[in-house]
Order: C-alpha cells, then structure tokens, then sequence
C-alpha cells in the first residue's frame, strides 16, 4: 500500500474534498423528503452541521439562533466568554486590530484566568432560551469544567485538543482518564481530534457519544504549516469510520464520527458524509453569518497559545443572515448558503433517503472535479472560479 517516496521509504496518497466526488444513484427521492437528522447519544438533532467552538463564530446569542433553527453551536468555554463579563468588548478590539498586530493582542486578550461563574452563567443563558447548550473545553481542564458544566445544565459536553489520544504522557501535569470521565458525566461527551483508525477505536473504546475527526483543516487554522502534520479530511473521515464500524460490530455501540473542518460549501459537507461522517462541525461558513460575534473576522483555537501560535486571524466577511447559510434563499453562487438545502439535493440525487445511506455513496478519485469545463467562472471569478 502507498507508494515510494524515496529509498526504502513509503507513503499513503491520501486524499481532501477537492480530489473526489460523488456518483449519483440508480434511484432519486424527492429532496423534500429525506431525512438528516443525527443522533448524539439519546439527543435527536435535526441539523446534522454543528457550529465549531470558536470565539468569532460562537457566543450565547448565536447559540441560542442556531438552536431555535433546529441545530447546535458549542460555546468555547476556554476563551472570551468566560473571561470577560462582558465579552462584546475584547471581541471589538480583535475585529479593530491590523493583520501585523492580530495575534499578538489576541494572546494578551487570552491572558487573563477563566471564571467559573461565568462558565455557569454562559450555559444558563443559553439554557434559558429553551436550547440545546454544548460546550468546549480542553482536556487538561476537562475534569473541573465538565462538573460545572453539568451542573449548570449543558446538554454536551465537547472536549477537544489539536491531537487527542487515551495514551497521553506527561510528567509535568495530570493526565486526563477520558474513560473515567466519560462514565462520570450523564451528559454525552464528544472526544477529538483525531485522524487515524488506532486512535479513533481506543477513543470510542473510553465510552464517548462522539469522536472528532480533523487535524489542521480548518481555515483559520495553521497547525499544517506550523507543525507539518495532519491529514485530508476524506481519508482521515474514511479511516475514522471504519474503526466506528468495526466498534459497533465489536462492542455493540455505535459511536458518531464528526467531521471538523476544511468545509467551506455545500458540496465539501456532502462529500463529508459520502466519505462516512454522521455530522460535520464547521467554522468559517458560519464567521460568515451576521449573528457570529467575531463580525466577518474569524481565528483559529490555538491563536491565543502564548509561546507557538497555530492559528490566525482571518477576514471571512458577512455574507448574510445564519437562517440563509442554513436554509436560504442563497443569494450567492458560491455555495456557502442553503447548507441544508444543499445536502438534501445532494442525498436526493444520490439515492440516500437518510444520512446513513449516503454513506454508501459511491466516491471516485476526480481531480478535474472542480475545474472540467469552468473556464469562463475562472476567468470571471464567479461560482466556482472564485
């Protein structure tokens, strides 16, 4: 398997969302009358497209617009909201900040220490509303936050790192026990990130309701050129879901994988789910949204880190409101609106009445996918020249 790339060296060819695409079926259904809902533990959740737990894209009121929609938002428990009482003003000064001055007032915005009463009252607000709340934290605070988000109401609790495995050594710090906090908490506990088949099977194996499946795809993310790992996302969702698959025949319970980045439009979530994803979590489509805090302005999770930055601030624009990304009317041709409405066309012309079937979708290698034919929107940088 792979192929050489030097003396006594191999490597995989692996593969992302612009090098395939997806054959129709033999049967279409009506898009109207597909279903893609998910299921999170017993959580029943309409939208199979969670909002990323990102400062510029999530803050109480986008959570609560998201969850009045039929979806979920996760709130960064790890950054503006629960340090500042009134995160709105942090917020201004990053959106205000030069492209040369972005990263740095971000770290020293990040500076000041968590507060655990506004951890509680973030997720009372959101739960006041009558809406799902689900939240993030990193591992290294998992234990403590996770009780007090419980406590406090939040209906999922997300735990998430650049690269999360159950054999994590460390001398300097305790180590999180994923499987004890799993059992501990009565709320579903979503596990991530993670690209490979072995890791993926000894996450589920410590008793999440989800695992997250992405290493550095995300657009404001830049672990890929800082750290040079990662990999696509259709072979890092394809392998996850095979070790899901061969869980479920091994232990019984079967474990939703989340596809976390690199999706920018419709076509990217279709492919997600093609390649085996149950749901997908993205960010910078919903920066985009009028409602998302950071106002056009988007920047990756590990942007604050004090001593190796693995993020940036990007300008993303406001392209409308998060009803029309979601479910239209689109207004543009690039299709970053309609999500929803996109994905049911796609599952309707594939033959796949519900999101389990589209997995069975079949993928072929197509590089010219996106160029065949489209010279005049290149050279007019319209659709999908842009």
């Amino acid at each position: 398997m792979g192929m050489w790339i030097g003396r006594g060296r191999r490597a995989r060819r692996c593969y992302g969302f612009d090098e395939i695409a997806l054959v129709p079926g033999n049967v279409t259904i009506n898009p109207d009358e597909v279903d893609v809902a998910f299921k999170l533990g017993k959580l029943k959740i309409d939208i199979p497209i969670i909002a990323a737990a990102m400062d510029g894209v999530v803050d109480v009121r986008f959570a609560i617009e998201m969850g009045k929609l039929g979806g979920v938002a996760v709130l960064n428990l790890d950054g503006v909201q629960t340090r500042y009482k009134n995160p709105d003003e942090p917020l201004r000064e990053i959106v205000k900040a030069s492209k040369e001055k972005a990263t740095r007032l971000v770290q020293k915005l990040y500076e000041p220490p968590i507060k655990e009463k506004l951890i509680s009252q973030r997720i009372q607000e959101i739960k006041k509303a009558g809406v799902l709340a689900a939240v993030s934290t990193i591992p290294q605070r998992a234990e403590d936050v996770g009780a007090i988000a419980q406590e406090a109401g939040a209906d999922i609790f997300v735990v998430q790192s650049t690269v999360t495995t159950v054999r994590h050594i460390s001398s300097k710090y305790k180590v999180l026990d994923f499987k004890k906090l799993c059992n501990k908490m009565k709320i579903p506990v979503i596990i991530g990130n993670c690209v490979t088949y072995e890791t993926a099977l000894e996450l589920m194996e410590a008793g999440p309701a989800g695992i997250l499946v992405g290493i550095g795809p995300g657009a404001a993310c830049t672990t890929r050129g800082v750290l040079g790992i990662g990999v696509p996302q259709v072979t890092a969702t394809v392998d996850v879901a095979a070790a899901r698959d061969f869980y479920f025949k091994k232990a019984g319970k079967y474990v939703p994988i989340i596809t976390d980045g690199g999706m920018s439009v419709g076509g990217d979530i279709c492919k997600a789910f093609a390649s085996g994803a149950d749901a997908v979590m993205i960010g910078s489509t919903f920066a985009r949204a009028k409602e998302a805090p950071g106002k056009g302005f988007h920047w990756g999770m590990a942007t604050p880190h004090a001593n190796l930055p693995r993020g940036t601030r990007i300008k993303v624009g406001t392209a409308g409101k998060l009803s029309e990304i979601l479910f239209g009317p689109a207004t543009l041709d690039d299709g970053s609106q309609n999500l929803i409405g996109a994905l049911r066309t796609s599952m309707g012309n594939l033959g796949a009445k519900d999101i389990k079937e589209m997995q069975f979708t079949e993928v072929i290698i197509a590089p010219a996918i996106k160029t065949e034919g489209k010279i005049f929107q290149k050279a007019q940088s319209v659709g999908m020249g842009k």
